[in-house]
């Protein structure tokens, strides 16, 4: 938990630095490209959060893998050099993003889907977006074979479960009363 605390303070600090210098959509991209490659790639994550290896060889190689992101996004790099942070970097990635995206008025929508979605499900999912909220919405797709069919759909707060797992379910209440 407090390493979340942290990171939202990064997080805010960095967007503060990137909005000041006219950069903040592109260390957006940056921390994207982080934390998707922090998630996906095992040796990465697993190097990161090392505490055997130093910080001197963390830094460096962070800055050979992502040699070509901006000097913003550099300058992260040797702040959690000098407070020997490495480990909150995907944390960072994570929360810059909801922070920069809370700054420009978009939400996310959480859309789950028991296989990835095509342009019809997105265009039903755009349609019910619509009624719930009125800021700009991107949507990101997670896929759980469990919902069996049908979507889940989360915004901030707010959730409409239109799956056939839950319909299955409210059936199976109402049979059993």
């Amino acid at each position: 938990m407090a390493s979340t605390r942290a990171a939202i303070r990064y997080a805010k600090a960095i967007l503060d630095l990137a909005n000041s210098k006219g950069v903040a959509e592109a260390v957006n991209n940056d921390m994207k490209s982080i934390a998707n490659a922090i998630e996906t790639n095992v040796e990465l994550s697993t190097f990161i959060e090392n505490p055997t290896t130093t910080v001197e060889v963390k830094q460096s190689a962070l800055l050979e893998v992502f040699s070509n992101v901006n000097g913003v996004t550099k300058g992260l790099f040797q702040l959690l050099f000098e407070n020997k942070r490495f480990e909150i970097l995907n944390a960072i990635a994570v929360e810059y993003s909801k922070v920069y995206d809370e700054s420009n008025g978009v939400e996310v929508a959480k859309v789950t889907t028991a296989i990835p979605m095509d342009a019809e499900l997105e265009a039903k999912v755009l349609a019910k977006i619509a009624t719930l909220s009125d800021k700009k919405i991107t949507i990101e797709n997670i896929v759980d074979p469990a919902i069996i069919g049908g979507f889940i759909l989360r915004i901030g707060d707010k959730q409409y479960n239109a799956s056939v797992a839950n319909r299955l379910q409210v059936l199976k209440r109402e049979l059993s009363n």
